[in-house]
């Protein structure tokens, strides 16, 4: 193994990727397992998640496995959690992606509109996190979490109005930094990354003139693809990032620097 490789490697360990059956979640699952790791999938698309893992598990010759879960289920993500680690035998790393969107002014969200957005993108998280670092304190892991949060926790979107997930993201980030305190006294590091407008299948649906004006915000002229998130989320879960935790990576083509 070159030193290149050797630096970002994930070889023999094992990552569980939340909301992984496509967009971010299965861009960057791919090359995760690309740089040596097997994969567990857990997403609410039970189908489209085993799909995403046959494809993984044939491109790139690594053990899969996949499951059909409710992240705000907290019940459903511990059993499936404990299943997951028969199959594979141990779970070492979790990129906790799986997240929501409901575009809407405040004055018109329902509250059952709201608490979905703040139970998938912020619970959700939470209930996924807490129980993998229950099961690695445990167990006696040295393990590293990332959290998917979103440039929206920093900034107020515009001409989309979405104050449920601003907000929702804007606490993933803080939770991200009080659970890294809470357990870096056990070797496990939790860090954040927060893309800005990335070209996914739910965004392709987003209206042509607001994914223009996207582009047009952001300094360089483009949206990015969610490949591009997958290296700085290797990087976190890497023993090159053995001393970097707490922190939020931003990877938004400039979009907050202006």
């Amino acid at each position: 193994m070159g030193m290149l490789e050797e630096l970002f490697s994930l070889q023999n360990k094992t990552i569980l990727v939340t909301g992984g059956a496509r967009g971010i979640g299965k861009a960057v699952a791919h090359r995760v397992a690309a740089v040596g790791a097997d994969i567990v999938i857990f997403d609410l698309n039970g189908k489209a998640a085993a799909e995403t893992a046959d494809e993984i598990a044939k491109e790139h010759n690594c053990r899969t496995t996949s499951f059909e879960v409710d992240v705000t289920d907290y019940e459903a993500v511990g059993k499936c959690l404990k299943l997951a680690v028969e199959h594979m035998g141990k779970i070492d790393l979790l990129f906790n992606n799986a997240g929501i969107v409901i575009q809407k002014p405040v004055i018109e969200t329902t509250p059952e509109e709201w608490n979905k957005v703040i139970d998938v993108n912020l619970n959700g998280v939470y209930y996924v996190a807490q129980q993998f670092g229950k099961y690695l304190i445990e167990n006696n892991i040295k393990g590293a979490i990332v959290n998917t949060a979103s440039m929206s926790g920093t900034i107020v979107n515009y001409p989309q109005l979405q104050a449920s997930y601003n907000t929702s993201k804007a606490a993933v980030v803080h939770l991200t930094k009080s659970i890294a305190y809470e357990w870096a006294p056990y070797d496990i590091r939790v860090n954040c990354i927060s893309p800005g407008y990335i070209f996914t299948e739910l965004t392709s649906f987003v209206r042509e003139d607001w994914r223009d004006q996207w582009a047009e915000s952001t300094p360089m002229k483009r949206l990015g693809k969610p490949e591009e998130l997958a290296g700085a989320v290797i990087y976190l879960l890497s023993d090159s990032a053995s001393f970097v935790t707490g922190s939020e990576l931003v990877i938004d083509g400039g979009f907050t620097i202006i």
